[in-house]
């Protein structure tokens, strides 16, 4: 699904996949970077369906 201009400019962006992992690592929700097919950032979402899960913090 393409993510709508709009939804693209409200959310923050990151540079990388490994900045987005470590901003999700941390949140007190479950957060799974995706890459951006506007912007080709990358984005947070909380959905979850069909993603891969987050490494494991050591």
């Amino acid at each position: 699904m393409r993510t709508r201009l709009a939804i693209c400019r409200k959310k923050k962006r990151f540079a990388s996949e490994a900045d987005a992992i470590a901003v999700a690592q941390v949140a007190t929700i479950d957060l799974r970077p995706y890459a951006c097919d506007r912007c080709f950032q990358y984005h947070l979402t909380s959905r979850t369906k069909g993603k891969r899960r987050l490494p494991d913090i050591d």
